[in-house]
């Protein structure tokens, strides 16, 4: 599930690889708000195919520094709901984002990228009630896992439909 905004006109990979640096910059963090790792992936352009910018975006996630996982953490926000949710469920999450974010000081993020709608809230829900019994440092690695993730599905989204 996207929860960042994207750009207005999505981008071809070849228009990536040449796009001036500035505006790559600027794809890359509606993908994953951390410098470091959009500079990173500008700088070893141009990427032959997805799967080959996938994989440097991958790894470009796996060696975010602590200060790069927090900017990047700092960005995001919990998936919107459906609007027919019930006001229980909305309850429900928020008072578990609440204990998170207390506990944690850092937005809860899950990658729901290929989950069923109808699945998604169940799914968080478990998720953050699971992860509130993590030691801090073991959280940090399961959130950067997740934003690893997300930054692959939205990067994945926003090209691949401009490459079919």
């Amino acid at each position: 599930m996207q929860t960042r905004a994207t750009p207005v006109t999505a981008p071809s990979l070849e228009h990536f690889n040449t796009a001036p640096e500035d505006e790559a910059v600027q794809t890359l963090l509606t993908c994953l708000n951390s410098r470091d790792w959009a500079h990173r992936l500008t700088a070893h352009r141009t990427y032959p195919d997805l799967p080959s910018l996938l994989a440097a975006a991958d790894e470009a996630a796996y060696d975010l520094s602590p200060d790069g996982l927090t900017e990047a953490l700092a960005a995001e926000a919990l998936p919107t709901l459906p609007e027919d949710t019930y006001a229980a469920a909305h309850t429900a999450l928020s008072a578990a984002t609440a204990a998170y974010e207390s506990r944690f000081g850092h937005a809860f993020v899950i990658c729901l990228d290929g989950m069923p709608a109808s699945e998604a809230l169940d799914h968080v829900l478990e998720d953050i009630r699971s992860r509130l019994a993590n030691d801090p440092e073991e959280e940090r690695l399961v959130a950067a896992d997740e934003l690893r993730r997300l930054a692959r599905a939205r990067l994945s989204h926003l090209l691949r439909d401009r490459e079919l």
